[in-house]
């Protein structure tokens, strides 16, 4: 765990594992081997922590992904093919290798990424739970239903799709790419995998893990680049049946019309404004540890962070009182220092966004509380920040900032509660807090969000359905049934007894 090793153990352990950059940039891995853009073309790839040069990464384009997209076509047949029992066997293997090299993941994700070691310590391992739960259910992901009538027995099957896309975010780069690629990999697809070209260094690193534990060649693709490039090229490949993707809703947009002539199958996990309501009858406690938890852990840069807090009028200026001090009292620092609860921003392009809700704050009407004017605008790191006497209508309570900010709003019952928690384009996760049983259930029931936690932070636990409404999202994850359903096609075949009746046509009497 991160509390029992030091800075220096991992600041060596990602410099040691970095160091490949230094003889050549990052290519892309196709078919099992590690080969530059067709064009030659690269990119840098900086760290937020001080902006210094981590290296050149491949640059792909629509040649790499072409070549891509026909190596996964190439071992689908194979990987289809397969038993359950020998996917579960080798997608078990990548979660052990993950588990032993989880210190060099979070390593290389905090250096790469700005995430802080105390999260990032975990992130690999869960990775690792990913690989493991799917690869458990890949003995039975071809399973259907029996479904018998009077003259029929009916039974369904389910079929792997066939090559798919993914593209990943920057944000928790590892666990969210595991997320996805391991149900696809156990359902028996072969996957072209496009990163987020700010946070490119974990998704070969997973890809070399699942080579070393025997993934034939071509079931796992890399292909590194810029989304208008690689990503627009994945998308709009015909090969490709299905594009899982993660980001910003506005992307998921022109993903889905790049989709749209090869009528690809989609599934979308958008952005977020969710909302925390802590009602007065809340165990106050617990519900301040969670607010500040939901919002300023892995830097803010997460779709289910409760960037909006909706606290009962009653209990108002307490709760904020206490909140601001939490929030100043936030460590902000080197993210491969175990103490560090807050890091840099991923890129100085976002630190420039998430800044300028400062001002659009004041010039709303409302007040930051904490944060204002804290920066460096020459270093990703930014304070975090927390906006008070704000009305729903805002930009700040409407608008996903992704970053360390947190816009309080006071309501007075329930039923406004519920209106404000509402009056936004997404519809992802919810938070509430109350004592109140019926309550409860009665806003869980009302909240135009995919999911909802009830005195809890976000805790995944892998059956459940994930995935938003609204502009958060299209479809579901989860377990053999959300995830299986998005990479498998299911057949129904219907056999009938002789008893069945056919009626006939043009048929002449004797």
């Amino acid at each position: 765990m991160a509390a029992t090793k030091s800075r220096d153990h991992y600041r060596q352990i990602a410099d040691e594992k970095l160091a490949r950059f230094a003889d050549g940039p990052l290519l892309h891995l196709i078919g099992g081997e590690a080969v530059a853009s067709a064009d030659g073309a690269t990119f840098d790839n900086t760290s937020p922590v001080d902006h210094s040069m981590i290296g050149s990464v491949a640059a792909g384009d629509a040649a790499d992904v072409d070549r891509a997209a026909i190596a996964a076509s190439d071992a689908f047949g194979d990987w289809s093919q397969r038993s359950g029992k020998d996917r579960q066997r080798i997608l078990r293997s990548v979660a052990d290798l993950i588990e032993a090299r989880a210190d060099d993941i979070a390593a290389v994700e905090c250096v790469d990424t700005g995430q802080t070691i105390r999260f990032m310590s975990a992130a690999a391992t869960r990775g690792a739970e990913n690989f493991r739960f799917f690869a458990d259910h890949a003995p039975s992901a071809h399973d259907g239903r029996s479904m018998p009538d009077r003259d029929h027995v009916n039974y369904s099957m389910r079929q792997p799709l066939g090559p798919v896309g993914v593209i990943t975010p920057w944000n928790t780069p590892f666990m969210l790419s595991t997320w996805k690629i391991a149900p696809a990999l156990a359902a028996g697809c072969t996957v072209v995998h496009k990163p987020a070209e700010w946070s490119p260094c974990t998704a070969s690193m997973l890809a070399e893990i699942a080579l070393e534990a025997g993934l034939p060649p071509g079931v796992l693709n890399v292909v590194h680049g810029m989304g208008e490039t690689a990503g627009k090229s994945l998308t709009e490949h015909r090969a490709i049946k299905a594009i899982a993707f993660v980001g910003e809703s506005s992307t998921g947009s022109a993903i889905q019309a790049q989709a749209a002539p090869s009528l690809k199958r989609l599934h979308f996990e958008l952005g977020g404004k969710n909302p925390v309501i802590v009602f007065a009858d809340a165990d106050l406690e617990r519900a301040l540890d969670a607010v500040v938890f939901m919002i300023y852990s892995l830097n803010g840069e997460r779709c289910t962070s409760s960037s909006r807090l909706l606290v009962q009028a009653s209990i108002h200026d307490e709760f904020v009182e206490r909140l601001a001090e939490r929030v100043r009292a936030l460590r902000v620092g080197d993210p491969l220092d175990p103490s560090s609860e807050v890091g840099p921003l991923i890129h100085q392009r976002h630190c420039d966004k998430v800044r300028s809700y400062v001002q659009i704050a004041l010039d709303d009407g409302a007040e930051v509380l904490v944060g204002a004017g804290d920066d460096d605008p020459e270093s990703n790191f930014v304070s975090p920040k927390l906006f008070t006497n704000a009305t729903p209508n805002m930009r700040i309570a409407q608008e996903e900032i992704f970053g360390p900010v947190l816009t309080v709003i006071p309501f007075d019952d329930e039923a406004e509660a519920i209106d404000v928690a509402n009056g936004v384009d997404y519809g992802l996760a919810g938070y509430l807090w109350t004592s109140d049983t019926g309550r409860a259930h009665r806003v869980a029931r009302d909240l135009e969000v995919g999911m909802v936690w009830v005195n809890s932070q976000n805790v995944r636990h892998l059956p459940t359905p994930f995935g938003g409404m609204k502009a958060s999202g299209i479809g579901r994850d989860g377990g053999p049934e959300h995830s299986f359903d998005f990479y498998m096609e299911t057949k129904n075949v219907a056999v009938a007894y002789d008893s069945h009746s056919i009626p006939r046509l043009g048929s002449v009497s004797p």
